[in-house]
């Protein structure tokens, strides 16, 4: 096959932001005083009950998981985004570090009352679930990582320990309805979107 005919008129670019379209999670962990913190993200991936998160090592949910080990992976669906960006500006940090300041990050404990969302008890772990997140995943730290040749960030990998899911987006016990579950997407992170229409079922449904 002749390579020539499989351009697209693409070009080499170097994007300012990385992140092509993945969901949202609200992610909750232990402050020091037995409170929740509230951290929007904007990176996981999923392989069987390893469920691994990308955070920035400067924010407060860093600090908590080397304490605690413990949170929940909330996900919220599409009607949600405008509790996300209600606290999409704070950090949990009360000594906020001056790249936050510059890109006007202010400190804000009271996360659930800013954004409207309902704390709910967790079975497992310490940290609080949030009420109206479709999917709530109960989930403790197994590792920790900070890559040398990007401080900025660091990989967290977890081991889910309990899922709870509401009933109107279940087809049974073990199966997630996807025509009912419409997660919200940061589509390159400075947009929020919901799933398009259902295009074709893949040889596994």
């Amino acid at each position: 096959m002749n390579r020539k005919t499989l351009n697209r008129n693409s070009r080499i670019i170097e994007p300012k932001i990385l992140y092509y379209g993945t969901p949202v999670v609200l992610l909750t962990t232990l402050n020091e005083d037995g409170s929740t913190n509230i951290s929007p993200i904007s990176s996981s991936w999923a392989l069987g009950d390893c469920i691994n998160l990308g955070i920035g090592s400067g924010g407060k949910a860093f600090d908590n998981l080397k304490r605690t080990s413990e949170c929940v992976i909330n996900i919220p669906n599409k009607d949600l985004w405008e509790n996300v960006e209600k606290i999409a500006h704070y950090t949990g940090k009360e000594d906020v570090p001056n790249y936050k300041k510059d890109l006007g990050f202010t400190f804000q404990r009271e996360k659930y009352t800013v954004s409207e969302l309902t704390p709910l008890s967790a079975e497992k772990v310490t940290p609080s679930r949030i009420d109206e997140c479709p999917i709530q995943i109960e989930a403790t730290v197994k590792n920790l990582t900070v890559p040398e040749h990007s401080p900025y960030f660091a990989i967290v990998e977890t081991k889910t320990l309990l899922v709870h899911a509401h009933e109107n987006i279940l087809m049974d016990d073990k199966h997630i309805d996807p025509n009912k579950w419409n997660p919200l997407i940061y589509n390159f992170r400075h947009y929020y979107f919901g799933l398009g229409q259902e295009l074709e079922k893949t040889f596994r449904a």
